[in-house]
């Protein structure tokens, strides 16, 4: 029996360099991986545009999925690509049942319907980033990587290559078939050590919420730079069950 192929999806100012060091182990395991480059992020950074929205996003994934004729996919959305992963599979799913084998939100954000990636803020961090993507072309501005717990090599290695994200997609609305979503395998990997606030929302909803695998990586936001083996490992068991 073929092993399930995995999607990742980076999360806002990275690209696929980001899932670097967990391409090998998992291809070692013998799964096919694909990581996406979002538009506007990585080295797809010159097409960023004002008008760039969460569905160009969605977009960006279906399209590789549907080059490679994937099936039956492990979709794999770290932070902003929560709401990513979770619009992909709405999408794939109202194709076919069987599309997607599970998903796996990496410290991300787990939206309900009608919800959108600002909506789980704060108002004070909602007013924070509107101004900031005002001032710098729409787009929001890399934080520091200390912010997600890297230091040293890894923090400089982020600072090189992060891109400011397109803001549209911030201010965008997804919604989706909420029974399918739940009918789906779910895991969510909880990073805590430093636990990012503006994920705490979604820590809470997948408690509270039946059908979520739950798994925790004493590591700081980026999981897959701090502590590249452990994620992979921890991706391999899931993708397995």
């Amino acid at each position: 029996m073929s092993l399930p192929p995995f999607v990742l999806v980076h999360g806002a100012w990275g690209g696929a360099w980001i899932w670097r060091r967990v391409l090998a182990p998992l291809r070692a395991a013998g799964h096919e991986v694909h990581a996406v480059t979002l538009t506007g992020d990585g080295e797809r950074a010159h097409l960023r545009r004002p008008d760039i929205k969460l569905q160009t996003h969605i977009a960006d994934v279906l399209g590789l999925i549907d080059a490679e004729e994937l099936n039956g996919i492990v979709l794999v959305g770290h932070s902003y690509g929560g709401q990513v992963i979770t619009g992909v599979a709405d999408r794939l799913l109202a194709r076919r049942a069987g599309a997607v084998h599970q998903l796996i939100y990496v410290d991300a954000m787990v939206p309900l319907p009608g919800e959108g990636w600002g909506q789980q803020h704060d108002p004070a961090v909602v007013a924070a980033r509107t101004a900031q993507a005002a001032a710098n072309a729409d787009a929001l501005p890399p934080p520091d990587p200390m912010d997600f717990g890297l230091t040293g090599a890894d923090r400089d290695w982020l600072l090189r290559r992060q891109v400011p994200h397109p803001f549209g997609p911030y201010r965008d609305p997804l919604d989706f078939d909420l029974a399918r979503w739940m009918a789906t395998r779910r895991a969510f990997i909880d990073c805590t050590q430093p636990a990012l606030p503006t994920i705490a929302p979604s820590r809470v909803r997948v408690r509270e919420l039946p059908g979520f695998e739950l798994r925790e990586l004493r590591t700081g936001h980026c999981p897959m730079v701090s502590t590249a083996p452990e994620l992979a490992h921890m991706l391999l068991e899931l993708a397995r069950r």
